[in-house]
């Protein structure tokens, strides 16, 4: 289904406080992000592994580089942006914490997927210039091949731990729904940003429905069921 175009003189769209809040939200989740995929690192069986997870937490840390550069673009104080979602985002990672290796590779790349196409969809709402850094810095470059690889080599040695992995992903889901509805109700400028992209409450669930889809593609690619 198409995305609409927002109209002009959109109050949401064009409100500083919404821009605020979904670059705050969107920095502290990538710097969170590294953190957490850091510390993920030290799961790994292997060396190469270990390396793998670390680029990618360095990635994100370039992501959050970029995020709070344009919010002092903005003038604003990226600390004080990010503060409203440490709760919301840690609550997400510490109900989600990996406990083996493959539960951290399914996490950085379904997990974070998932948020990753919200802010997609919600990037086109916003302004040009901060509508194309969401969209370059949402990007999943390698991270798939490597989940895939890693996960359908585990299946094939085990068959067992598909089926583990899959309810994995689907708590993943749950938590990440969960904590985005706490985010919105706290933040009356998400909201309304929200509820805007989607057009009406019909375009809200096509818009889940999108997400959802794509999470189900991904789990289809690790081999997993949604």
């Amino acid at each position: 289904m198409p995305t609409a175009v927002p109209s002009q003189g959109s109050p949401a769209a064009d409100s500083p406080g919404a821009v605020v809040d979904l670059l705050g939200a969107l920095a502290y989740a990538e710097l969170s992000a590294f953190d957490h995929l850091a510390d993920d690192a030290g799961l790994a069986p292997t060396l190469g592994g270990r390396a793998e997870m670390s680029s990618m937490a360095a990635v994100e840390f370039g992501h959050f580089r970029r995020l709070a550069d344009r919010l002092v673009e903005l003038g604003v104080d990226p600390e004080a942006a990010m503060t409203p979602f440490v709760a919301a985002l840690e609550t997400y990672h510490s109900l989600t914490k990996p406990s083996t290796w493959l539960e951290s590779v399914v996490k950085a790349y379904v997990g974070d997927g998932l948020a990753a196409d919200f802010y997609r969809e919600v990037a086109n709402f916003v302004d040009d210039a901060t509508g194309s850094l969401i969209r370059e810095v949402m990007t999943e470059a390698g991270r798939a091949e490597f989940a895939v690889a890693e996960v359908a080599r585990a299946i094939e040695e085990q068959p067992a731990v598909a089926g583990r992995l899959a309810l994995w992903g689907r708590r993943l889901v749950g938590e990440a729904i969960s904590q985005t509805q706490h985010v919105l109700a706290d933040r009356d400028s998400l909201t309304r940003l929200f509820v805007e992209a989607a057009g009406d409450l019909s375009g809200v669930a096509s818009m889940i429905t999108r997400i959802t889809d794509r999470h189900g593609e991904r789990m289809q690619a690790l081999g997993l069921d949604s």
